[in-house]
């Protein structure tokens, strides 16, 4: 993946994120019922913390799988830590996997190939990346960079009017 292309950003704000968790939990509501769910670390933390509260899952477990070193390229995928080996028997069947974002695909492809019944769900979705998941919210181009809440800090903002 390139540099972020400034004219591509799609910053989300913390409220719009838990709107939009809300509406991936809502979504998938029907697919359950789940007997766990399995967060991809970092960026599946704060929905999967939305989801479960949704959907009233107490079994919680992450899958650590680091893929953006720099924050700007995906660079070669390394599993951190894997899925605990009772939540993987039957190919992780009744398990639902949340991420905020599937960009790629190739994080997905991973965790996949350890929960191949799992339900996967991410918040946002790219066109690489989209048949990987089962479930997601807002689909953005391959080229958009999206800019998550925890990854910002409070700054002033021009007017579009001004910026060219």
């Amino acid at each position: 993946m390139a540099t972020p292309n400034p004219d591509k950003a799609f910053p989300v704000s913390w409220d719009q994120f838990h709107r939009d968790a809300r509406a991936l939990a809502w979504r998938i509501s029907s697919a359950g019922p789940f007997r766990a769910i399995v967060c991809i670390t970092r960026g599946g933390l704060v929905p999967a913390a939305i989801v479960t509260r949704e959907l009233g899952i107490r079994l919680i477990e992450t899958v650590c799988v680091a893929s953006y070193h720099d924050y700007q390229n995906q660079g070669q995928l390394q599993v951190i830590k894997k899925v605990s080996d009772d939540l993987t028997e039957g190919g992780g069947e009744g398990i639902l996997v949340v991420d905020d974002l599937v960009d790629t695909g190739k994080t997905a492809k991973v965790v996949r190939d350890m929960l191949p019944k799992a339900h996967f769900a991410t918040v946002y979705a790219k066109p690489q990346g989209r048949p990987l998941v089962d479930t997601f919210v807002t689909e953005v181009s391959q080229d958009t960079w999206i800019y998550f809440p925890w990854d910002m800090g409070y700054t002033f903002q021009p007017p579009i009017r001004d910026a060219g």
